[in-house]
Formats: structure tokens, sequence, C-alpha cells
């Protein structure tokens, strides 16, 4: 599953503070907590467009697909050319209703991907995608603390607008750490934000990520992957040219 995502958002000012009461905002992205469902690991397959269903606004499955478990399963060459469908289709708006691409036979991507594993991993294509992203040429750009305050609130917002933004943690330029994920709750806290979010890497447990107001600085915990601390955070597919 793609890890390299590297799509820088550009710097912005201003934001508005965060509030410091508890209020916690969730969207149902078909995790039932204490855990997200496990998928099925699909190392040629870009995250951006394989996560959890439904998942972000950036998901393409989440904005462009509807699964009819009920109907009859149909043969790997339509899977295939259904799976295109919804990969053709733009990652920054949802379809009309009644316009969804349905995929027949199956309850949702997880089931999907574990049925049809090798059907997957063809239509949606090999990890080269990861490099060659339009928004790459984001990575020059200094990320300012006033940014990641405004990223903070935008998350909350998605989140409570019911969606779940796609987002990429970074640390440049050591890139000690270059990862996607899912955020799906947001906490206004007193002393800034707490995310839960579905991290491709250990998808039997939400990732916290933390954001300090005082620091205006993210965080993320010590996991396999990552020693743990201050990181920076943006949204993908914001904007047109992310």
């Amino acid at each position: 599953m793609r890890i390299v995502m590297m799509a820088l958002i550009a710097l912005v000012v201003g934001a508005p503070a965060v509030a410091q009461a508890q209020v916690q905002v969730h969207v149902d992205i078909g995790i039932r907590l204490p855990a997200p469902p496990r998928l099925v690991v699909v190392p040629q397959v870009p995250a951006v467009r394989y996560v959890v269903e439904p998942a972000a606004p950036a998901n393409l499955f989440f904005y462009h697909a509807r699964f009819d478990p009920a109907a009859e399963p149909v043969d790997d060459v339509t899977y295939r050319r259904l799976i295109r469908a919804v990969l053709a289709r733009p990652p920054r708006r949802p379809s009309p209703p009644g316009q969804h691409v349905v995929i027949p036979g199956h309850a949702g991507l997880r089931d999907f991907s574990a049925a049809r594993e090798p059907v997957v991993k063809a239509a949606c294509g090999g990890a080269w995608r990861s490099y060659v992203q339009h928004s790459h040429w984001r990575i020059v750009v200094p990320v300012s603390r006033r940014h990641q305050h405004r990223t903070a609130g935008q998350l909350l917002d998605a989140v409570e607008d019911h969606s779940a933004p796609l987002v990429h943690l970074l640390r440049f330029p050591s890139l000690s750490i270059n990862h996607g994920m899912v955020v799906f709750e947001g906490t206004r806290t007193s002393a800034g934000a707490e995310f839960l979010a579905y991290d491709p890497n250990d998808p039997e447990r939400p990732a916290r990520l933390s954001y300090d107001r005082a620091r205006r600085a993210f965080s993320l915990p010590p996991n396999r992957y990552w020693r743990g601390g201050e990181l920076n955070v943006f949204e993908i597919f914001r904007r047109w040219y992310l």
C-alpha cells in the first residue's frame, strides 16, 4: 500500500481559534471503534485510492462507489471495469445521487478487496503512481505554524461536515515519516484537538493524531515505522493544485 505521498499544501494565513471546550465530531466511514476494520494489504495500490470504505472525500470509492451485497456477483472482467470506472472519476467531488458506480455482490471495500484481491490490484495500478503526483512540487514550500493551526481547524470542520479528509504526514527534508491517513473523528480539547485516523500501516487500531494549540504543532505517538514526535500535516485533494 502506498506510503510515499509527497503532496504539500500551500501556505495560508490566518485561522480561527480552536474552541477550548471538548466537543467531539465524528463521521461514520465504516469504522466501528475501538478499531477500524482490517483491509487486505495491497502493496501495489496507492493508499490515496485504497482505504476503508466509505472513507475520505479524496477516496474515490467513497465518492463514487456503492456496494450492493444483495446483488449477484459478476465476473472478474466486469469487476475490473467497474473499479476503473470509479478511479476515472474526479477525486475532489462526489458523484450526484443515483449516479454512483454499483459494485454488486459485496458489502464494502473490505469485503470486496478480500474476495477479489488480484482484481483490485490489477485494476488500481502500481505504486509508481505515488512518484508522479502533480502536487509533489509543493515539497519545497516551508510550513508555517499558522498553516498548521488552520489545518487543525479545517480537519475539525471537515469531520463535522461528515467528511473524512485524507491527510499527508511528513517531516521534510529528513522524510523520517512520509505517510497518508484518513481522519474520521475529531475532538476539540482545552489543549487543541485530538484526531482518530485510519492508518493503512496499522489497520487493527485507530491512529491518534494530536494538535497542540500553544505550539501550533501536530504530533503522532511512536509506532513501528515512526519514532514519535511532531510532524507536519497536510490535507490532500483540498484544492485543484494539490
